[in-house]
Parts: structure tokens; sequence; C-alpha cells
């Protein structure tokens, strides 16, 4: 089924492909960020709407949903907008760096799905199913060194889509959470050290096939488009060169035989 869906975090990267290929399936598209000009670029090629929000910021969640409840009802809502920033242990770690990436991933995924919830409610009513789903990553579910405050960050995010599941049981809002691996976008590791190039290059170099955010977008769609009784709670997706957050292989895949 089609509906109407907002994607947060919509300007770049997981996000952008999602509303992409949502469009491409006929589905209607809310695209939210913070940056104007990419939402606009993007609304005129793909014919999604945008909303210009900021989800750490509680009157541009408010905002969003008086305009989300002003136009119908809801049939989905991607929480997909996040980030990590900086690679640093628990010891040497900028505590500004760490609340960041809680207030982006943990506190921004609160707001706007406790914002949205009527809406998808109203969703839900008329279609018979609506869906919150949150795209958190592998680093909530395995630590790794250097990973302190984002393994924290998205810990209690992969909690908070839990309880939510909790909390909505016995309504017809299926609660997904999509945690991908190594994902090779334009930002995600340029905006993790602080804009140097290099060292975001060497996260990907030689490694053979690192997931695409049209690899993610695709399970994102596909856990919304299954039959109205089917969840996908948890899906991992990682390349078949990471076998854990701290265990990539680089260079030719190759079989070993004992």
């Amino acid at each position: 089924m089609a509906g109407r869906v907002v994607v947060t975090g919509a300007s770049s990267g997981i996000g952008e492909a999602t509303v992409r290929l949502l469009r491409g399936r006929g589905w209607d598209v809310l695209a939210v960020a913070r940056r104007e000009d990419r939402l606009r670029a993007l609304a005129d090629e793909t014919g999604a709407t945008w909303f210009r929000a900021d989800v750490t910021s509680d009157d541009d969640v408010a905002a969003l949903r008086a305009h989300v409840e002003s136009t119908g009802p809801l049939h989905a809502l991607v929480n997909n907008a996040g980030g990590a920033f900086g690679l640093d242990s628990v010891e040497a770690g900028s505590v500004d760096d760490w609340q960041r990436m809680f207030d982006v991933n943990v506190l921004g995924t609160k707001r706007v799905t406790a914002a949205l919830l009527p809406a998808l409610r109203d969703g839900a009513e008329e279609a018979g199913v609506a869906d919150v789903v949150t795209v958190t990553s592998i680093a909530g579910h395995v630590a790794y060194e250097g990973g302190g405050g984002y393994n924290a960050s998205k810990f209690a995010e992969h909690a908070l889509v839990a309880v939510l599941r909790l909390e909505l049981a016995g309504e017809p809002i299926r609660v997904v959470e999509i945690a991908p691996g190594m994902v090779q976008t334009e930002e995600f590791s340029l905006v993790r050290f602080g804009g140097d190039q290099a060292r975001a290059d060497a996260v990907y170099a030689d490694v053979p096939g690192p997931l695409t955010a049209d690899d993610v977008a695709e399970s994102i769609v596909h856990a919304m488009e299954l039959p109205s009784h089917v969840n996908l709670d948890l899906v991992t997706v990682k390349p078949v060169a990471q076998a854990a957050p701290h265990r990539v292989a680089r260079g030719a895949l190759a079989v070993r035989r004992p």
C-alpha cells in the first residue's frame, strides 16, 4: 500500500535515497531536513513535498506536527535523521560531541515520533496499518573502540524503539528498526571526522562492496510494503565484507578452504 510518509534527514544519504525510492513506488512523501536548498532540489526532481525542520528543535518539530496534521492522515514515518561526531575514546571524547549525538539520534527520534503519532493513528484507522521505521545502526548492538558516544546514543535509540513497540502493542502500528552496518555515503564519515576527507576516505579504502544508501532504502521500503500483519522488528544490513563494526575485510573476497 502506497500512502503518505514523512522521511527525516532527507537532504542526503539514506534519507534522500529513501525519498527517491518511495516516490518511485507511488508514495506521497514529505521530505524533512535542515537544508532547504537541498530539499527544494529533491522535491523538484522527485515530486516530493518538503518541510524544513531541525529534529533537535522543539519549535521546529511542533511546526512539523502542525503542518502534517493540517494536510491529512499519515501512514508512515521514517526516522532517519542522525549522525556521528568523532571517533575518540570514552576518556578523551568531547562531551559536546556526545551531547550532539544524543540530541539528534535519541531525542530527535523521540521528538518526531511523539509529535507524529496522532497523525499516524489517523492513518492506521484509514488504511488498517501505519509504520514507524527508525534507522539506527549496528553500533547500537555491538560496541567498538572509539565508538563510545555513537555506541551509547545508538544503543539508546535501539532501546527507545523496543519500548515504543511494547507501548503500541494492540494498535495497528508497526515499529521497525533498520540497523545498517558500513554504508558509504557522501557525508557520514566526512561529518564524523570534521571535514577531513582523507580520513573519511580511509574508512572505505579497499573494502569490497560497502553498502550504498540505495541498499538501505530498499530495506526500509521493503519493510513498509509487506502485508499489514507482517512486522520486521529488526533488520540488520551489512556488506558481506563486514562481520562486525570492528571486523571489516579489505581486499578481494576469496574462498578459504580448510
